[in-house]
């Protein structure tokens, strides 16, 4: 006999008996259903079906909502809307796919013939690596690099432990070192870095450059499109001419002694960093040139014109190999690189305006214009690597003076105004301030097959210039016994400092030795940089050394 409860319902029934219910009533009402007259499919689907498409089923009955209405189709979709899987077995064969795509193709290009107008290339599937997935060369030795570095990234499965926390005795050895410019030699594996003193002496010693002028709270390097990381900064040179006139003379100054060493080969190479352009000077005997050389990059057709009427003689070497590879090849010059038109063309251009008796009611060109034509090529290749410039022998003297007494120099205006251009030299010179590298090493886990596993590096940022590099691998090479990866960020304006440059006669490599042996860098570097630059406009982008073999991208 049933007992009734107070506040009780005999209909109640528990939530998993309602769900259990529910499943049925949608089964049965699913199988009571009159199957519904199949739909009539659309247009583009039976287009796409007598093309050989493959198609998802068009839904023909009732949805799992129980209604027999047709479901309403998503005009944002795909007639192809099937997930894409990364591996899918395929049971045609690889000659039937490419039959298929190569038919798609086709009738892609029937159904929109104005594709191919729109976008002017070939409907040829995308195979052609570009040039920094073209395959890195091996060898012994890095190719010489005249491009500044902004930032180093070097990845090994050993730790940088050793790299870190120096001592102050460790410290105080390392800048010696550098001062007296003593050569270390390192065995070809360390056992244990970290306990190594010479090894950790060495890379303080890599770290060192000398730089004017020194200003903590601003940064010196790079200039080029510093604008927005000195904005805000305090500025005294800004509006203060006379320290401006100050400022210049001591650069000046520091600009002279520089030359001067770099003439008497006590200095191999320094930089000149403006907020427009950057100057590199090198020694006698570098780069496989045997007199001092100087290249700026980039340059604009005011600043050539200006160096033409100081009587500096120059070349543009990158212009001067497209003519010559054009003169080989017999194609003429394009379009956008017109021949420059002589007065006399002009002239004989016009003539057949005076022999109708018309001269007078058409307008002629004005002398203007006609100059800005004729000029049209050198303007184009403004503030591009195109425009490098060349300047060699006693010319880089005319040139040292041309940029002491150049106003254009120094911004007149704006973040950077009044502010000289940045000298930057791996050896001490008069006027210049120590500054060093900042290095940091970090330990992480990296995801593998197997779990996880360490993963080091040491990160190396500021202006690393082309000694620092090969200093630093050389003792990387000993300390991760000879496997190690490097990311190499350069600054984009110097990368052109690669490009080889004509030589009137080979330079030897004792008479290189012998000359450069006190300029206060290590004879193996000094080898590395008296090379002929092999990377054109480039510059390295990833290193990497195995079994002591180094492979890298350009």
């Amino acid at each position: 006999m049933a007992v009734s409860v107070p506040g009780y319902s005999p209909s109640f029934k528990k939530p998993p008996e309602t769900l259990r219910l529910r499943r049925k009533r949608a089964r049965s009402g699913g199988d009571a259903a009159a199957p519904s007259p199949a739909l009539p499919e659309p247009a583009p689907r039976r287009a796409a079906l007598a093309a050989g498409l493959p198609l998802r089923p068009f839904p023909a009955g009732p949805g799992r909502s129980g209604f027999s209405a047709a479901a309403r189709r998503n005009p944002f979709a795909r007639l192809d809307n099937r997930p894409r899987v990364a591996a899918e077995p395929s049971d045609e064969a690889p000659e039937r796919i490419l039959e298929s795509v190569q038919e798609n193709d086709l009738q892609w290009d029937e159904m929109s013939p104005e594709r191919a107008a729109l976008t002017g290339f070939p409907q040829t599937p995308q195979v052609s690596l570009s040039k920094a997935d073209s395959p890195s060369a091996e060898s012994a030795e890095l190719p010489v690099d005249w491009s500044i570095k902004t930032r180093l990234l070097f990845t090994s499965p050993r730790p940088f432990t050793w790299a870190d926390h120096l001592k102050a005795q460790e410290e105080a050895q390392g800048l010696v070192q550098h001062c007296r410019a003593a050569q270390v030699a390192l065995p070809q594996s360390i056992q244990d870095p970290k306990l190594c003193t010479e090894l950790r002496c060495a890379f303080q010693q890599s770290l060192v450059y000398w730089l004017h002028p020194a200003v903590s709270w601003l940064p010196m390097f790079p200039r080029i499109g510093a604008d927005r990381k000195m904005t805000g900064k305090v500025n005294p040179w800004a509006e203060d001419e006379t320290l401006q006139h100050i400022s210049m003379s001591d650069w000046s100054v520091s600009f002279t002694s520089l030359y001067n060493l770099l003439k008497t080969k006590l200095c191999p190479y320094f930089y000149v960093c403006t907020y427009q352009f950057t100057v590199l000077f090198r020694a006698a005997g570098l780069a496989g040139n045997d007199a001092i050389t100087a290249l700026i990059s980039p340059t604009t057709r005011g600043l050539r014109e200006a160096m033409k009427n100081e009587g500096i003689e120059f070349s543009l070497p990158l212009i001067k190999e497209n003519e010559q590879k054009k003169e080989s090849s017999g194609t003429s010059l394009g379009h956008e690189e017109e021949q420059p038109v002589s007065d006399e063309d002009e002239e004989e251009s016009f003539s057949w305006l005076e022999e109708m008796g018309v001269q007078d009611k058409i307008k002629k060109p004005d002398t203007l214009s006609i100059k800005l034509r004729k000029e049209k090529h050198e303007v184009q290749m403004d503030h591009r690597p195109e425009s490098v410039v060349f300047v060699k022998g006693i010319n880089t003297f005319t040139l040292l003076n041309f940029l002491i007494n150049c106003k254009s120099l120094v911004a007149t205006s704006g973040p950077q105004a009044g502010l000289p251009p940045t000298l930057l030299s791996p050896i001490a010179f008069r006027g210049a301030t120590m500054q060093m590298l900042k290095a940091r090493s970090v330990n992480v886990k990296t995801q593998a097959l197997s779990g996880y596993k360490d993963q080091f590096s040491l990160e190396i940022t500021g202006p690393v210039m082309p000694h620092a590099l090969y200093s630093v691998t050389a003792l990387l090479r000993s300390s991760q016994k000879g496997a190690f990866s490097a990311g190499l960020y350069p600054h984009e304006p110097t990368a052109v400092f690669n490009i080889c440059l004509p030589a009137d006669k080979e330079v030897q490599k004792e008479v290189v030795h012998k000359e450069l042996a006190n300029c206060g860098l290590h004879l193996k570097t000094v080898d590395q940089l008296s090379q002929i630059p092999l990377l054109g406009k480039s510059s390295l982008r990833n290193v990497e050394m195995s079994n002591y073999i180094y492979s890298w991208r350009s």
